[in-house]
């Protein structure tokens, strides 16, 4: 039997940005703005981290899929037009905690994350994606770090991506925004499957029986064994460089510009 619920509000004004269903052992996590190219809403990511909490605590999830809703977008990465509202350092600093907080709760989760990426995994996007165990990508699958066209960087992306794709991969879709295609993905280790778009939910969910169907401490353990060299301490160099971006002229002049849907102009200040 399957049961849905959306995960809880987290202020009185923004609706929830997940939706999760369970089935089985099986969990399907969907980010839940497609009017938005579900893009990461300010409490995504403290969401995302209770809904994975709350499959580890119910002891029945062997594993989870996180997707994306619609058929255009896994997730177009975070809301940038509400980056201006980080007034402050301290508010720059914790939003950026926020982030790196949650990309850690899906590393450290001990159940298996398959990514079924639907549509464009951009910024936050395609981080997440490389934060998760298994990517599974539709053939219409698109996938970039875009942020130095704001201004910033991907805080997550630049610690694991040269470890997944190589650094000159890295480089190359971090400075010049290039996007990676899904057979490219797979090519370069991003994805590890590529699947009809239309098929892309019942394949991702039959791994994830078959994931489910093993032994769950070998699995959590396995994780974690792979997992071991993941050094946290790099998550504070990261977030001080974001937060020292987020306070440049540069990352205020590529915010307003996307906002502005034009071109930024950049002085390197």
């Amino acid at each position: 039997m399957t049961t849905t619920a959306a995960v809880d509000r987290h202020d009185g004004a923004a609706p929830p940005n997940l939706r999760c269903e369970t089935d089985g052992p099986v969990a399907v996590i969907t980010i839940d703005a497609p009017e938005k190219l579900n893009a990461m809403g300010r409490t995504f990511w403290p969401e995302l981290r209770e809904a994975l909490a709350a499959l580890e605590a119910d002891g029945s999830t062997r594993a989870v899929v996180i997707t994306g809703a619609g058929d255009r977008a896994f997730s177009a990465g975070g809301d940038i037009t509400s980056f201006a509202a980080l007034a402050d350092v301290t508010a720059q600093r914790a939003f950026q905690q926020d982030c790196m907080r949650t990309f850690a709760a899906v590393e450290e989760c001990p159940l298996p994350v398959i990514a079924a990426v639907n549509g464009y995994a951009m910024g936050g996007g395609c981080e997440l994606a490389l934060a998760c165990d298994i990517v599974v990508a539709a053939d219409t699958a698109t996938f970039g770090m875009p942020e130095t066209a704001v201004g910033l960087v991907p805080g997550f992306g630049v610690l694991r991506a040269p470890s997944v794709i190589g650094r000159h991969w890295t480089k190359l879709m971090m400075f010049a925004g290039e996007r990676v295609d899904a057979a490219t993905a797979q090519q370069i280790g991003l994805a590890q499957k590529v699947v009809p778009a239309a098929e892309l939910m019942d394949v991702a969910r039959a791994l994830a029986v078959r994931v489910a169907a093993a032994a769950p401490l070998a699995v959590a353990a396995g994780k974690s064994l792979v997992n071991r060299g993941v050094d946290r301490g790099e998550f504070d160099h990261s977030t001080a460089a974001l937060t020292t971006l987020h306070a440049t002229a540069d990352a205020a002049e590529g915010i307003a510009a996307f906002a502005e849907k034009r071109a930024p102009v950049f002085e390197g200040r």
